[in-house]
């Protein structure tokens, strides 16, 4: 059975992409969650991740770090990961990586809390860039491919990569398309969005730096968190 560690629901966003991907494509693995502390983390996380970041899949004996990573150790072992057909696959894994290594001023200006809503003090042209170009994406795919998913009819990899992307959208309320729009109600409603959703809310831990990072970004306006 894996064993997947991730950290707090409300805050990682990087965990969230591998526990999606598993629990849409009805992969059994179990969870370890680990919280944040104030501070650094890595030394404390290094005894189940050699990064010392989360998440981090364990396999028996083989430990898998970096989201990018787990997902495609389970494309070879799971079919469903990545489409069948070569275009898609091929668009699939380029919006894959591109969220995986781009998005710096939205990782920056919109920190993930799943609980919270929060009026941004101001858009800069970063991040308008950046969310214009998500906008591209989540109106491409679809349309492209068929739909409702961003390469084809089927949750894969490069929705699991967006997944925290329309937490992000929800907490700050970032415009978007028609069809943009659609595609992130449709991704906030899959049942296992749902689910990490409701954990999220239920966590009682309060993370100081991430909450500091939302408090500078905004005005939080609702917190829907337990606590």
């Amino acid at each position: 059975m894996y064993r997947l560690f991730i950290g707090n629901r409300n805050y990682s966003s990087w965990s969230l992409r591998p526990w999606v991907l598993m629990r849409a494509l009805d992969i059994p693995f179990d969870v370890e969650q680990v919280v944040f502390a104030d501070g650094s983390n890595w030394a404390a996380f290094r005894h189940f991740a050699p990064n010392g970041r989360v998440p981090c899949l364990h396999d028996g004996g083989r430990v898998v770090w970096d989201s990018l990573a787990i997902t495609e150790y389970l494309a070879e072992r799971h079919d469903g990961v990545w489409p069948e057909e070569a275009d898609a696959r091929a668009w699939a894994r380029c919006v894959a990586s591109e969220m995986h290594s781009g998005f710096g001023a939205l990782r920056n200006g919109c920190s993930m809390s799943c609980g919270q809503r929060v009026a941004l003090h101001a858009i800069d042209e970063s991040l308008a860039a950046d969310v214009r170009r998500i906008d591209e994406i989540w109106s491409e795919g679809p349309q492209r491919f068929g739909g409702p998913w961003l390469a084809g009819s089927a949750f894969g990899a490069a929705d699991a990569f967006y997944a925290p992307v329309a937490f992000r959208v929800q907490t700050y309320g970032l415009p978007l398309s028609q069809p943009a729009a659609a595609y992130a109600e449709g991704l906030l409603a899959h049942p296992a969005m749902a689910e990490w959703y409701r954990a999220a809310l239920a966590e009682p831990w309060r993370d100081g730096a991430h909450e500091r990072e939302i408090a500078h970004a905004g005005t939080v306006t609702a917190d829907y968190r337990a606590g």
